[in-house]
Formats: structure tokens, sequence, C-alpha cells
């Protein structure tokens, strides 16, 4: 995995850089209920960082899950949101692309400590954020990604060794390939007074060519915050929910998200028969958590 560079925002009228915060040191612990894990069992909490006009400093610990040591690199880097949910470098669309021209970048306001560090086995780290908002940016949500990234051990070069043992007719140029795993959460920057009005809309029940059953939705938004939450799909008599994903955000760069929702396979087949009204709610996890952002009923055809 390559490293990620943070993008800067033009206009925030920064005359010169923050200082990075203090950081913390090392602390053994196990990674609290609600942590968002990666490849390589790096663990990260919270799940995302939300700094507002109140709050402008946070904390996000970095837990390694495995029973070896690793160092880890910590970055920060701006993305866009598209309309199927996933997360991709703004260099990486159109120039003309309408979600460019509305994302608010956080990268450039953002400052963190420690950069790198080194965690022994099931131990933790705690990195902390600090924003530093211009006193002339326009209310609304800034946005940026912090990702945690393992770094591989030593050199993975050719060694003096490994080249005295190669046969005498032998030549070209070997590459050797390391993955760099990690994981990333958003780090949210909200200015003054924001909005958020939310929707469901275009509810659909399908199924795969494997027969997995599929409920296909849109989630909309409008406003100048963010959507963030839990979407639930129930049926009446149904002793749990017939479909359920977590942390279902949509980023002020696009207006909706499709979603297709998998159908529990070990639910009895006539909740989600054909007559069968299905209600979907999507439940806010973020600005007021428990609220019902909304909620939407169909009829599977």
């Amino acid at each position: 995995m390559p490293l990620v560079l943070a993008t800067a925002v033009p206009g925030t009228g920064f005359a010169q850089p923050a200082p990075d915060p203090p950081a913390a040191p090392p602390i053994t612990a196990q990674a609290p209920p609600g942590a968002v894990s990666g490849m390589g069992d790096i663990n990260l909490y919270p799940k995302r960082v939300v700094i507002d006009d109140r709050h402008r400093v946070a904390s996000v610990g970095v837990y390694n899950k495995t029973a070896n040591s690793g160092d880890y690199d910590i970055t920060i880097t701006d993305m866009l949101m598209t309309a199927d949910g996933r997360l991709v470098e703004p260099g990486s669309v159109s120039p003309d692309d309408p979600a460019l021209a509305r994302l608010h970048g956080a990268a450039a306001m953002i400052r963190w400590s420690p950069h790198r560090f080194t965690l022994g086995a099931n131990e933790a780290q705690l990195v902390r954020i600090m924003a530093r908002v211009s006193p002339d940016l326009p209310p609304g949500e800034y946005r940026t990604h912090m990702a945690t990234i393992a770094v591989p051990p030593g050199d993975d070069g050719l060694t003096i060794a490994d080249a005295a043992d190669r046969p005498q007719n032998a030549n070209g140029i070997g590459v050797r390939i390391t993955p760099r795993f990690g994981i990333s959460i958003p780090v949210i920057v909200r200015v003054g007074e924001t909005s958020l009005s939310a929707g469901l809309q275009d509810l659909t029940l399908t199924t795969t060519p494997e027969g997995q059953k599929l409920i296909r939705l849109i989630v909309t938004r409008t406003g100048t915050r963010s959507a963030f939450g839990d979407i639930t799909i129930t049926a009446p008599g149904a002793p749990k929910p017939v479909a359920m994903v977590k942390g279902v955000g949509v980023y002020t760069e696009v207006d909706a998200r499709v979603l297709s929702v998998a159908v529990d396979p070990a639910l009895d087949a006539r909740f989600t028969a054909s007559g069968t009204r299905l209600t979907a709610t999507y439940v806010d996890d973020d600005h007021d958590p428990g609220k019902v952002l909304a909620k939407q009923d169909f009829v599977v055809p």
C-alpha cells in the first residue's frame, strides 16, 4: 500500500503552521467495543473523529492486537466519496466531476502527533489530533482521513550474500513487492452551525445468481453536514431485523449514495415474501445519536 500525502486546502488563510500537539506515551490496553479493525490486526478507536467549535483537540487509540511488535505511520489525506460509497483520491476523478468542486478538505488544518511509532505486542498508542481553523473560514463541514499504515520490517532489498549465491548466468532485475496494510477513519471538522436532512428511497428486493437476497436502496442527504448512522430493515412479526448495516455515511460532496444490504440468510423466507411490508430506518450515530434520520416503508413485489 503506497504512502498517501496530505492535500492542502486553498483559501484557509494560514499565516504559519500550527505546532504538532504533544504525543501521548504508549499504553497497554485492549481495543474497546466499537473499535474498527483493519488488515494486520490494527484497531482504531473511535471509528471517526468529529472536531467542532468547542473541541479542537481529539485523541485516537491505535491498538496492535498481534503477538509481534511493529512500526506504524500516521498520515492525513483528503478523500472523495463517490455515489456508490467508495472513497477515492481526488486526483483519480475527472476534473469535471461535480463532487470534486463540493469537496471541502481538512488536511491543511490538521496537526497530529506522533507521526510514526513502534508498538509492542498488545500495546496501544494515543495519537493526538488538533485542528487549526482560520477565523474567516466559512461555516460548514470539512473532512480528511487519518490512516494508520504498518511499516514493513527491515530492508527487503537484495543482500550481498543473496547476490553471491546467484547463478553466473542469472541476469535481469528482480522485484519484490511488500504490501503495506492499513486502516483509515474520517476526521471531520465542523465550523459554526450545520444542517442535515436525510431520506431513503427506491427500495427494492433483488436476488443474486448465487441466491443471496439483497435490499437495494438510495440514501439521500441535503444540508451542510454529512449523514452517518445505522440502517435497519424490519418486517412485522420477524424476531430480528431482516437486514442491517452499521456506519453508513453520506458525505457532503454527494447528495445520494446507492447501497445494497444483505438479507439475513437465517431468516424465514416468509418475511421477505411477495406482499410483505418492510420498513427501513436510518438512525443517527453522529450529531444526535439515536435520532431517526429517515424512515421508509415498501412492499415486496
